[in-house]
């Protein structure tokens, strides 16, 4: 038995040299990568404003541009190396009690100043109610 011996490429990496070696295809392959990565990456951007997962968006469209362009693949290293420096400030302890502490501050002035306003406004539960006129 022969260790050693190279596995033959997938039909996936025989069919991109091919293509590789074909100016034409090569350039129609490239426009193609460009197009649905660049749409992808774009609607991430829409998401960010939009609700969805915008830098889930980008971040997918910026590692289908990578497959072909060497500026996207720095790109997207830049990206990845931001997300682990924000990984490690979120878990940092100080911050994170830090962001507990203001969470729950807003929570309950937040809660503090909707119940003001309900009592200044005569805010009147449904229940109690006496003209139900309105209702009909």
């Amino acid at each position: 038995m022969v260790v050693n011996e190279k596995a033959a490429p997938s039909r996936h990496v025989r069919l991109r040299d091919t293509m590789r070696r074909n100016a034409l295809l090569n350039t129609a392959w490239r426009i193609g990568v460009f197009t649905v990565g660049a749409t992808v990456a774009l609607g991430g951007l829409v998401m960010m404003i939009t609700p969805g997962p915008g830098m889930l968006g980008i971040i997918i469209g910026l590692a289908i541009l990578a497959t072909e362009f060497a500026w996207a693949r720095r790109a997207l290293n830049h990206a990845r190396a931001a997300a682990e420096r924000a990984k490690e400030k979120a878990f940092d302890p100080k911050r994170r009690r830090r962001n507990a502490v203001l969470g729950v501050t807003g929570g309950l002035l937040a809660g503090a100043a909707i119940l003001g306003y309900l009592a200044v406004y005569d805010f009147v539960l449904p229940w109690r109610i006496q003209d139900v006129s309105f209702w009909n």
